[in-house]
């Protein structure tokens, strides 16, 4: 989540709870894969996204991850709001987490829970919605214990100002799974992608330029061999022509011709930055 920012509490007060420990990303892994146990166990559908959830579903590409010497922060989860908050207090409560109750943020689907090692959980309700909206509704009891592979690539594509971090995030991912159907959860299923961006044009324009940004990142990468730049390129090029070549609902043609001209997404605060 980076750097941890709040709104203004009340008394203008911050939490000395509320520092970040200096935590080794095998804590951090083992902690994310034992609150998706335990909220199995008590009943909870709940599952991982954002950094662990990427190391998690790339093992093959582990490698990379350590030469890019990437350190995890924090934890990441989602779940359905049909949960009541007490059963996701108590969940996390069984395994050492206080829930975060001092400060207001701009953020109306998400809680915050830590520990006394200064692991911070961010706890998403039914969608991400930063730049763009990623809904989950539906979604989360397709893949355990993380989100599919589609929504992480979503979670990276709907960034407005993405960043390198997040072009390596995606090269990983596209270098360890190929194209696919739904009934593989470790291939992408591009027709899935390509059905939402052909209903959402904000979501499509900054999702293909993103594409775009890490093909052109990938070639200048200096630690892919010459076959795997030439393996993303290939896999971008291929999803670019499925997204184009799907037909385009009436909403996504009407909010097209207004183009740029208005704003096509979404402002994001500092307590929503993140994932």
């Amino acid at each position: 989540m980076g750097e941890l920012r709040f709104a203004n509490s009340s008394n203008g007060l911050v939490h000395k709870k509320l520092e970040k420990g200096d935590l080794s990303n095998d804590y951090i892994f083992d902690k994310a894969q034992q609150i998706v146990k335990k909220a199995n166990e008590n009943g909870l559908l709940l599952r991982l996204l954002g950094a662990t959830a990427f190391i998690y579903h790339c093992p093959a590409h582990a490698y990379l991850y350590k030469k890019l010497n990437r350190r995890l922060t924090d934890v990441d989860v989602v779940t359905y709001s049909k949960f009541k908050s007490t059963d996701i207090e108590k969940t996390f409560k069984d395994l050492g987490f206080e829930k975060q109750r001092h400060y207001i943020w701009h953020a109306e689907s998400r809680e915050i829970y830590y520990n006394e090692d200064g692991l911070f959980v961010d706890v998403f309700l039914d969608e991400l919605n930063f730049s763009h909206v990623i809904d989950f509704r539906g979604r989360l009891e397709l893949d355990d214990p993380t989100i599919t592979i589609e929504d992480l690539l979503f979670e990276k594509l709907q960034i407005h100002d993405i960043t390198e971090k997040d072009f390596k995030d995606v090269i990983i991912l596209l270098l360890e799974h190929e194209f696919g159907s739904k009934d593989d959860r470790e291939e992408l299923d591009t027709n899935y992608i390509a059905k939402v961006l052909a209903n959402d044009w904000g979501f499509y324009y900054d999702a293909t330029n993103n594409l775009k940004k890490i093909a052109d990142f990938a070639s200048k990468f200096e630690l892919l061999k010459d076959e795997e730049k030439a393996k993303v390129k290939d896999k971008i090029d291929r999803l670019l022509d499925i997204i184009e070549g799907e037909p385009k609902s009436k909403k996504w043609l009407r909010r097209a011709k207004k183009g740029i001209k208005k704003k096509w997404y979404n402002e994001v605060g500092d307590i929503q930055q993140g994932v």
